[in-house]
């Protein structure tokens, strides 16, 4: 038999879901489930004063449906402030797929993802993220005109994305070692997927001294033999020498654990979240005398090449825009000096404001 309930004798903030979405003040989520494709999902649209949501899908076989609801939350929160920070008119949001994007990919699929994102009604526009192709992408495009990222449009944006990577470490070793040249420097790079692959190039290219590690070890080995650069095991990362870590994989690499075998002196990567707790470890960082780049505002070229899309603006522009990384984060490593305050902090406050100043501009009369 079950039992009812008036909605007013339940203790909504018990429920991890209300909870969460309060916690990081969420506008809207949208859980997705098609038995026949075998789509579970979740879109998160964080915030949408600037705009409509814009953040990319991702794919990944997460332990449970709790793991991928916390991230997606996490994710769509750093798309909010990403946006903010780089000055696009986009609000924030992200999207996840539970499944192994190695065997369980369809167009079926996809397609049924593609209404499930149509049904927003353009409040959220979808992207690629990990796991997620451009062709991959075009199917979810046969059901909704609220994505991008196509093939013969703003395309891949993982070039953009790492370039804005390398432009954004150039400015921390300007801080801290006096110079922006990365000739010589110890870099580890910590997954090179497409945005990995693409830093790697722009390091070498430098001359810089790159290791790396990667959970495909057929891209590991393919990225070494073509970059000549040293190859480590996934946990091994943490204790080379280095001056630069820079994450490039999933999230939370910096935690209890990592932070005290880290030898180096900037973490600067295209990973998100990469602070497991940012308070906690975002001082830590700081304690220690390393430069934190914070990744929402590093990692910004991604969303800047779809926001060209939806702009009508060209792939020169885009380079542009993320080449302007280097004074964001030169501003960011300046002003947490001065203030004597973690980077994070500094970040998170520069997209706050904006987001707070164009909010009032919108209020009703």
């Amino acid at each position: 038999m079950f039992e009812v309930k008036e909605v007013k004798d339940l203790n909504l903030a018990e429920n991890p879901v209300i909870s969460q979405m309060s916690m990081y003040n969420h506008e809207q989520l949208l859980f997705c489930n098609d038995t026949a494709t075998g789509l579970k999902a979740i879109i998160a649209v964080h915030n949408t004063v600037l705009g409509p949501a814009l953040g990319g899908t991702r794919m990944w076989m997460y332990n449970n449906e709790m793991e991928a609801l916390n991230d997606v939350l996490r994710l769509s929160r750093g798309m909010t402030y990403k946006n903010s920070i780089s000055g696009l008119n986009l609000g924030g949001g992200k999207a996840v797929i539970i499944g192994d994007s190695r065997s369980m990919k369809s167009e079926a699929l996809f397609r049924r993802f593609g209404k499930f994102v149509n049904s927003l009604a353009g409040k959220y526009i979808t992207a690629e993220d990990v796991g997620i192709s451009p062709v991959d992408m075009v199917w979810v495009s046969m059901e909704t005109n609220h994505v991008v990222g196509l093939p013969g449009k703003s395309g891949d944006p993982s070039p953009v994305t790492a370039y804005g990577v390398y432009m954004g470490m150039k400015a921390c070793a300007s801080q801290q070692f006096g110079s922006d040249s990365l000739a010589g420097k110890k870099v580890a790079v910590q997954g090179v997927g497409h945005v990995g692959e693409y830093l790697v190039k722009h390091l070498v290219s430098e001359g810089a001294e790159v290791t790396i590690t990667d959970i495909h070890q057929e891209t590991l080995k393919r990225v070494a033999d073509q970059y000549g650069v040293k190859v480590v095991g996934l946990d091994e990362i943490y204790d080379v020498p280095m001056d630069i870590y820079a994450p490039c994989a999933l999230g939370a690499t910096i935690n209890d654990d990592t932070i005290n075998r880290l030898k180096c002196s900037i973490i600067a990567g295209a990973a998100n979240n990469q602070l497991a707790n940012e308070k906690v470890h975002g001082q830590l960082v700081k304690d220690k005398g390393i430069i934190y780049a914070p990744d929402f505002a590093l990692n910004a070229g991604g969303v800047i090449n779809c926001y060209s899309e939806v702009a009508g603006l060209s792939a020169q522009w885009s380079m542009a825009k993320a080449e302007e990384i280097y004074s964001t984060i030169g501003n960011i490593v300046s002003r947490s000096s001065a203030e004597g305050v973690p980077t994070y902090q500094i970040a998170n406050k520069m997209a706050e404001e904006r987001i707070e100043s164009i909010g009032k501009v919108k209020l009703p009369l």
